[in-house]
């Protein structure tokens, strides 16, 4: 019984960081395409909503929102039950509420795109919106800087686990894994410096009490093709996160989860050290 949750909860995982590779696949695209053509730079919702009238667009649009489904499950399983080994001290315990938040936040995305698969309108429920409404609620522009501190401190953690490599330590070895380590990197240090981007948006708009201020990827996208060299850095960003959807279908095939992989996996980090 042990062995067939375990393999249950492997396909779970699966399904979520598979759903997250074809989110990025999109978003990536996208941002690249307007880099070398022209056009606006599309965050994720507005990205997944131009596959509403493709064939079999709504179809996809239903796998990716039951796939983030998958990737909340496995999160907050993998919180709950400490999975990874985080342990129990206060880093533990830490560890494992980002990871329990990651896969909330992620589930939330998930209800926005059946929304998007029921027909509904890419440009409600965005960054603007939801901080208006929060701004509303009691110590709401304390919340919303609470956001934006999480926001940056996630694209500090994703820029971080790219540049030292601690990515490798969860990656089973093998010919694949071991070619596509600078994919890997690049598209978790390009994906960490859009988080950061959201986080310092939201940090204004916070500051300065004004949901307008407020923006998600597009938005950070659109930031980057203003300053000098846009189109290059826009055409860079959305390498990154083409980058970033190739590290997620890497998790999706070879992640290691000590709990059910157990201790004597070889990982990319054995292969280094």
């Amino acid at each position: 019984m042990a062995d067939a949750a375990h393999q249950g909860t492997k396909w779970i995982m699966r399904a979520g960081y598979g759903a997250r590779g074809v989110i990025y696949i999109i978003v990536g695209g996208l941002a690249l395409t307007a880099a070398l053509r022209g056009g606006d730079a599309k965050g994720t919702k507005d990205a997944l909503a131009t596959l509403q009238n493709e064939p079999m667009g709504l179809t996809t649009l239903w796998c990716i929102a039951a796939g983030l489904g998958a990737y909340m499950i496995w999160r907050l399983v993998d919180a709950v039950l400490d999975l990874e080994d985080h342990g129990t001290d206060l880093k533990g315990i830490f560890a494992r509420f980002c990871t329990a938040a990651t896969g909330v936040i992620h589930g939330a995305i998930g209800v926005s795109v059946a929304g998007l698969a029921r027909g509904g309108a890419a440009d409600s429920g965005g960054a603007r919106d939801w901080t208006a409404q929060v701004m509303q609620m009691p110590m709401g522009p304390y919340l919303v800087a609470f956001v934006a501190a999480v926001f940056l401190g996630a694209g500090i953690y994703y820029a971080h686990k790219g540049l030292t490599g601690s990515y490798r330590t969860h990656l089973s070895t093998a010919p694949f894994t071991q070619r596509a380590q600078p994919v890997l990197t690049f598209g978790l240090v390009v994906h960490g410096a859009m988080l950061a981007l959201v986080g310092v948006s939201l940090g204004f708009a916070a500051w300065h009490t004004d949901p307008s201020d407020a923006g998600g990827i597009g938005q950070a996208l659109e930031t980057l093709r203003a300053l000098a060299w846009g189109r290059f850095l826009l055409a860079g960003a959305g390498l990154g996160l083409l980058g970033f959807a190739v590290y997620n279908l890497v998790e999706a095939v070879y992640r290691v989860i000590p709990h059910i992989s157990g201790p004597n996996v070889p990982t990319l980090a054995d292969q280094t050290a």
